[in-house]
């Protein structure tokens, strides 16, 4: 041990000596500190130099030999495994690059080399423009136009449909590196380029640009690059446009005055500017222009441009084949049962006869689908005689059904502060009586009434859009104005409204007969017994809706009138009145995100005094319906106690802002409104008591309409009216 430590500071290798104290009750070892000198240990460095092997040198090849010996292993029994002997190691091969690094580096040598940003166009060098307009599509794209004589006419589209198909645009919120803008753009390039073809520059020159760089762009200097600020600049330069060179529209040309008018159908001629989109738009027009000139089977293929660059010039070739023309002949329905032959063409907007129209076709397609009863429909033509020469031929219109369930369970519920609770269930059958003949079932339970009525209807009614109802029932109203307890029965015609068809005039009228024991609210207190009235009413309604949507408008506007000549027997006593009604609402859209809404009901009873007319025929005003803030029919005239009697004259004024708040996908908006409104027991609107309520409302809108939150608070209270009202329903308020 003593010549390897000797032999080791000999050779001069650096040693560093440690002194630490040890712990208690661990002995060293004597002989190894017996070998270090105490100047080794005050001074290892003078020490190592200042002994006879450092003096002498390096020790001799015969002692390491020996040292080499000494350290060899001896042979132990039962070891059979070689011992290392000094063998050399095999040869390690380096590593092969990652891929996804190369691959990664590569980019990244791309996007630098493309920092200078000029790119070479299809067909030669582009130039940047130096007096262009500039149009911004994104926050790191932007387009750089011609001015002057070289401006291009169509620069608002181009610039629109680069901007919805954009790659740099539809990422710029994503946290991108140099080497993804650097790609986004090569593919905007190739996109820019195809829509310039689509407007007929087929030798239009690009030149790419990035802007915004730092100076530690480029690629010597190590810096960052503040990728949010690059900005991939495209100067267009387009070239001359494109014209429309010989057109050929297959059979039309070959045929003789009838096909020399539906060649004015398609509006491009030979000189005109190449627009694709022209185009497709004029090849559905002459299809249009077919289908409605009675051409039932006229094929219109797909167009073929063939482009000229020699000549500038594109030939365009639109495969037509007219075919003859036909009269409407029968309609046959799949489902006699169901749907008869003669229903449907009730409900179609063609007679036998007439000449074959397309629309008229959608139209069946979409009124069949509008009544609820199918799930599908198929309308399709059959020819039944060919044309000849001038005669037209004759197709019949094949109706293809598909029955959707007919029973329908359905519920309501309904909250106010005023009204309390109200829960209504109802079951129908929309195809018990066919065609179209629906009887329903429903009640109602609620705070302030109780209802169990039967209603038959039948849609499409001796004509088109007319429905018949019949309604009967038995209700238990208990309001703080009246208690009444009334049988009725109500016939009548009505103009049908629907979503798929919206329609702008509305009318209805019928017969109504009533038998009812009523007592106000007076006799209520009193527990005087109730009245008996036996009340026939002729109610009529006409109202034209110009709005955009029945259940959610946000443009237009809506009147209506009603009117209900009445007579009443009371005690044997008779009376005739009549009740009057005029509705009228206004929609108008504020912005992106808001839409104002007004509305006003004014209304009369004239023709006999008040104690003639039995309190659930008066007027009352107040609750989510009327005027918000207020309890259900507390607005209007009070008896001595305070109790609401009703009246004989109507106003009411409401007033909202309709505001979108991009909660939940934009299905949440908020709607602060004021309402105001009065009862009279004149004939005419007096507006000296008019009571007014302010509040705020949450909108929720669903696929069946919106769901509607109000809290409002009346301005001017009487005394026993609530500081807060609440109202929950479906749908607007108006």
């Amino acid at each position: 041990m003593a010549r390897i430590v000797a032999a080791l500071l000999a050779l001069g290798a650096p040693a560093q000596v440690f002194a630490q104290s040890m712990p208690v009750g661990l002995q060293a070892d004597q002989e190894l500190q017996a070998l270090i000198p105490d100047s080794a240990v005050q001074d290892a460095d003078t020490w190592a130099v200042d002994t006879d092997a450092a003096r002498t040198g390096a020790p001799p090849e015969t002692l390491i030999e020996e040292i080499e010996a000494d350290a060899a292993m001896p042979d132990i029994a039962g070891i059979t495994i070689p011992w290392p002997d000094g063998t050399e190691l095999p040869t390690i091969e380096p590593l092969s690059p990652d891929p996804d690094i190369d691959v990664a580096e590569q980019s990244t040598d791309a996007a630098v080399e493309a920092l200078p940003g000029q790119e070479e166009t299809d067909t030669g060098v582009g130039a940047k423009l130096v007096d262009a307009d500039i149009v911004r599509v994104g926050s790191q794209v932007e387009l750089a136009f011609p001015r002057g004589a070289d401006a291009i006419a169509d620069q608002a589209a181009i610039a629109a449909r680069f901007a919805g198909l954009s790659a740099l645009k539809s990422f710029d919120d994503d946290e991108d590196n140099l080497a993804q803008i650097v790609r986004r753009a090569r593919t905007d390039r190739e996109l820019l380029i195809n829509i310039m073809r689509i407007h007929g520059f087929y030798d239009a020159q690009l030149y790419q640009s990035l802007g915004g760089l730092s100076a530690a762009a480029s690629a010597d200097d190590a810096g960052p690059v503040d990728v949010e600020k690059v900005v991939v600049r495209f100067d267009l330069q387009p070239g001359p446009q494109y014209r429309l060179g010989r057109i050929g529209l297959g059979e039309l040309d070959a045929g003789g005055d009838a096909f020399a008018a539906l060649r004015g159908a398609f509006k491009l001629n030979p000189g005109d500017a190449i627009n694709s989109d022209r185009v497709v738009a004029e090849r559905l027009n002459l299809q249009s222009a077919l289908g409605e000139g009675g051409y039932a089977f006229a094929k219109v293929g797909a167009p073929d441009l063939l482009i000229d660059h020699e000549r500038r010039e594109g030939d365009l070739t639109v495969p037509v084949t007219p075919g003859g023309r036909y009269a409407i002949g029968r309609v046959v329905s799949s489902r006699e049962t169901f749907l008869s032959s003669r229903h449907l063409d009730r409900i179609a907007r063609f007679d036998n006869g007439d000449a074959y129209k397309l629309s008229q076709i959608d139209d069946l397609r979409q009124a069949v689908l509008a009544t609820g009863l199918v799930s599908s429909v198929t309308v399709e033509t059959r020819e039944v005689i060919k044309p000849v020469g001038e005669a037209p031929g004759t197709v019949d219109v094949d109706v293809t059904l598909t029955p959707a369930p007919l029973h329908t369970i359905a519920g309501l519920a309904g909250y106010s502060s005023g009204e309390g609770f109200r829960l209504e269930a109802q079951w129908e059958h929309r195809n018990i009586f066919p065609p179209e003949g629906m009887l329903r079932v429903r009640g109602v339970v609620g705070t302030q009434e109780q209802l169990a009525g039967v209603t038959f209807r039948r849609n499409n009614f001796l004509k088109r859009d007319l429905t018949f109802n019949s309604d009967i029932f038995v209700r238990n109203q208990v309001s703080p104005a009246f208690e009444a307890l009334t049988i009725s029965g109500i016939a009548g015609v009505e103009r049908q409204t629907t979503l798929l068809f919206q329609k702008p005039w509305i009318f209805a009228g019928g017969l109504e007969i009533l038998a009812t024991r009523e007592r106000d609210a007076a006799a209520i207190r009193a527990n005087a017994p109730r009245t008996t009235y036996f009340i026939g009413a002729l109610p009529m309604r006409g109202m034209y809706d110009g709005s955009d949507s029945l259940l959610d408008p946000t443009r237009g506007f809506r009147a209506g009138l009603r009117a209900s000549p009445e007579i009443s027997v009371q005690n044997g006593v008779r009376s005739t009145y009549g009740r009057v009604q005029f509705d009228a609402s206004y929609y108008q859209p504020a912005g992106d995100s808001v839409v104002v809404a007004g509305r006003v009901r004014l209304g009369t009873i004239m023709g006999a005094p008040i104690a003639s007319i039995a309190p659930s025929r008066r007027f009352y005003a107040g609750g989510g319906g009327s005027v918000r803030g207020y309890g259900f029919q507390q607005i209007g005239p009070r008896d001595a106690l305070n109790a609401p009697s009703g009246g004989r004259a109507l106003s009411e004024f409401s007033l909202e802002a309709r505001v979108k708040t991009g909660l939940m996908g934009g299905a949440v908006s908020v709607v602060p409104f004021v309402d105001a409104g009065a009862v009279d027991t004149t004939t005419r609107p007096s507006f000296q008591d008019i009571k007014i309520g302010v509040g705020v409302g949450v909108r929720y809108q669903t696929n069946f309409g919106p769901i509607r939150i109000d809290v409002g608070t009346p301005l001017n209270r009487s005394p026993g009216d609530s500081l807060i009202g609440v109202y929950v329903a479906l749908g607007q308020a108006f």
